[in-house]
């Protein structure tokens, strides 16, 4: 088989990876792939977006399945298009992936069908957005209805800083088109975790669980990020829990989304308050996470390829098959991140942090220049490893992160230990 892996970073990689570990596969295609995926697979340069080149190369290559990674094509249509030229691809169509392409839709549909979440009001006009901020106080939450690459939500502990994020979003229009709605709702409290699972619009299978560390800083401190670090298992997620999630998120979600005519296929991702109340959504994703995947795919021993092929003929595979270990991924990312910074720093130590028992290196963020890598995005390197518990796999992870290094390189040293907390 001939598989084509759409996008560039990270989360790439890792599907790359374990893709190409499939007796079935002959070849690995990244479309535009990085350096790391260059050196599994071979990379082709169409940007993820560019659809009708895409779907061209896949017809012309003969591409046997095409697994999406980002969500920008989701939302633009790419299955929609491959499935009209006849070709496999694994993600959601472009209605279904609404529930990550518009936080206004993804919300209406939890209020509709009954899955826990914050409440909310949606705005298209700046001015009734500010009033509402102002009658209800702060804490609360603004997001951008379209894609901000993860950036488009925030936090705002005054009103102030919630007025100034309207300014940004509508008026200021930061992250475009994304800003002409808004999502103003009350702020959770709890801690966070993301549920995956995997699904052919009917049935569903859970992935292993996983919790990524949002905040640029150690501590949860400091503005959102992409994601800075992940580990599974979750603990927050107990048996109990799952259940819960599955019965009152999970189920809802994809009932609704079939009564609406728009059946959900691929993996559905939950992001999670865990609060006092119990689970609450924050938001979908209709892709895997990045830096989930890489922690979720290091320790999945059932054959990826298998897992997708099911969900596209519609017979689900019975169930996934986990290595018993903790997975832990820690984000190297540019110094400025997730402001401005800097390119083209050479790296070194990525052979000798691989060198370590367990240890996966995925480029996130990297070129070539003179035969060597270097910085290439906000996010750089996701150093993986795996540890028969958080202990040893932090242990081991941060043993590999001192081999690696570039100019300005920041990392977050405390990837994992909300994990401990669960097991004390």
């Amino acid at each position: 088989m001939k598989v084509l892996v759409v996008g560039s970073g990270g989360r790439e990689h890792a599907l790359v990876w374990k893709l190409a570990q499939s007796p079935k596969v002959e070849k690995v295609y990244g479309a535009p792939g990085n350096p790391g995926i260059a050196q599994v697979g071979e990379c082709i340069d169409i940007s993820p977006t560019d659809i009708e080149r895409l779907a061209n190369f896949a017809e012309k290559e003969g591409i046997d399945l095409t697994v999406v990674g980002p969500e920008a094509p989701l939302v633009a249509g790419i299955v929609d298009e491959f499935e009209k030229r006849g070709l496999k691809v694994f993600g959601p169509s472009k209605e279904a992936a609404r529930l990550e392409g518009s936080k206004a839709f993804s919300k209406e549909m939890m209020k509709k069908y009954g899955v826990p979440t914050a409440d909310f009001e949606v705005f298209d006009d700046p001015e009734k957005a500010k009033e509402y901020i102002k009658k209800k106080g702060a804490p609360i939450v603004v997001k951008a209805d379209g894609l901000a690459a993860g950036k488009g939500v925030v936090v705002a502990k005054s009103v102030e800083e919630a007025l100034e994020a309207i300014d940004k979003i509508m008026i200021e229009r930061v992250f475009g088109d994304a800003g002409n709605k808004v999502v103003v709702e009350d702020c959770l409290f709890g801690e966070e975790a993301s549920y995956l699972v995997v699904t052919d619009g009917e049935n569903f299978i859970p992935l292993a669980t996983a919790q990524d560390h949002k905040a640029v800083f150690d501590e949860d401190k400091g503005p959102n990020t992409g994601g800075m670090g992940a580990y599974s298992p979750a603990p927050v997620l107990s048996k109990e829990m799952e259940k819960e999630v599955q019965e009152k998120v999970i189920k809802p979600i994809l009932k609704g989304m079939k009564q609406e005519g728009h059946p959900f296929k691929g993996i559905l991702y939950a992001g999670l308050m865990i609060t006092s109340d119990g689970p609450k959504v924050l938001e979908f994703n209709v892709r895997f996470g990045d830096p989930e995947a890489q922690v979720i795919l290091r320790r999945l021993k059932t054959d990826l390829v298998d897992v997708c092929l099911s969900v596209i003929e519609g017979n689900l595979v019975d169930g996934l098959e986990w290595i018993d270990e903790t997975a832990i991924c820690v984000v190297l990312a540019s110094k400025g991140y997730p402001g401005k910074y800097e390119k083209g720093k050479f790296i070194s130590g990525i052979e000798e942090a691989e060198n370590i028992d367990n240890v996966v290196v995925f480029h996130a963020g990297t070129a070539i220049k003179d035969g060597k890598f270097i910085t290439n995005g906000g996010r750089v390197l996701n150093v993986t490893a795996l540890g028969k518990d958080i202990v040893e796999a932090r242990e081991n992870v941060y043993n590999a992160v001192e081999k690696i290094y570039f100019e300005g390189m920041h990392y977050r040293k405390d990837i994992g230990l909300k994990a401990l907390k669960h097991s004390s």
